[in-house]
């Protein structure tokens, strides 16, 4: 009989005995056993009869599985806290009140450096109307607000001519929060880190009717490098809205003959609306030609407004 049958012998423990935990005894090597010095069990010495309570280990406490929302098990070290927390690019759970101060705190492009304020949006959150534009310009970036300068003035107669308004079911936003400087074109890289929050602001509104203003407008929300002069007249979608393309007010500043052509989109805008919302009352849209004190009122020569983009 080895010495380690001798030792559990005389302490009255069965040879068959395993312990089930490694840290529940701990014994000192062998050559201690040989220099005729008691073992250590990790705890003061107890009488035979008691050895097998000092050295009985400890029951196993049940391992509950630690698993995400979609059911799966989280990888060794994941927290709770990190398995509930959207992913950083993660805008789809996002309210409005998030989503503003997602924009606010936006340092994803170089804009951020060059910015005075972001240019969330603005209007009825719930608006049946919802126009979307290129970029802020000098004035949207001091105020921050879409639309205020002059070619901001000629939307709201536009809107006027319908009987709608910034505050009344109409909400309006931009591709880009922040105005490139100098009223530059937007660049593609910063299109690609804003344009989410546009989707995510058009997802919150959930409109009836989209009217977008300008090329770059046009071409980041259809997809497509088609000239806006080949996608006016034509009825578009957008995650099954209907989308309406016409010109950027501040180009129409500046080509006064195209007026005419941005009427007449409206006019299928206000008849596509018609259309999808048949309990409209009439006299809410029976404008049959826009104003042209409004449109005319606006005739500053040259760029005139300050929002940024060519809007053509």
């Amino acid at each position: 009989m080895n010495r380690r049958a001798l030792f559990l012998e005389a302490l009255g423990i069965g040879t068959e005995w395993v312990p089930r935990h490694a840290s529940a005894v701990q014994i000192e090597p062998e050559a201690g056993l040989a220099s005729g010095e008691a073992p250590s069990l990790g705890a003061p010495s107890l009488e035979p009869a008691s050895a097998m309570e000092a050295v009985a280990p400890t029951p196993r406490q049940p391992v509950i599985p630690i698993v995400s929302d979609d059911g799966l098990p989280l990888s060794v070290g994941e927290s709770i806290g990190e398995s509930l927390a959207d992913p950083p690019d993660d805008l789809s759970a996002l309210d409005w009140q998030a989503l503003e101060a997602r924009v606010a705190g936006c340092t994803a492009c170089q804009l951020c450096s060059t910015r005075t304020r972001t240019v969330f949006g603005v209007g009825d959150r719930e608006a049946d109307w919802m126009l979307i534009g290129e970029a802020p310009g000098e004035n949207e970036d001091r105020q921050g607000e879409p639309f205020v300068g002059q070619a901001g003035k000629l939307l709201d107669n536009m809107l006027a001519s319908l009987q709608l308004a910034r505050g009344r079911n109409v909400f309006i936003a931009n591709v880009l929060k922040c105005r490139p400087p100098g009223n530059r074109n937007p660049e593609p890289a910063e299109v690609e880190q804003c344009e989410p929050f546009l989707r995510r602001q058009i997802a919150l509104v959930r409109p009836r009717l989209i009217v977008v203003l300008g090329r770059f407008a046009a071409q980041t929300l259809l997809r497509t490098t088609t000239p806006i002069s080949k996608l006016r007249g034509t009825v578009h979608r957008y995650e099954g809205i209907p989308v309406v393309v016409t010109y950027h007010p501040a180009y129409l500043l500046r080509t006064l003959t195209d007026k005419a052509r941005a009427w007449e989109d409206l006019c299928l805008a206000r008849d596509v609306y018609r259309q999808h919302d048949p309990a409209t009352p009439a006299d809410l849209l029976d404008s049959d030609r826009l104003d042209s004190d409004r449109l005319d009122s606006e005739r500053t020569g040259g760029a005139g407004g300050s929002d940024a983009g060519a809007g053509h």
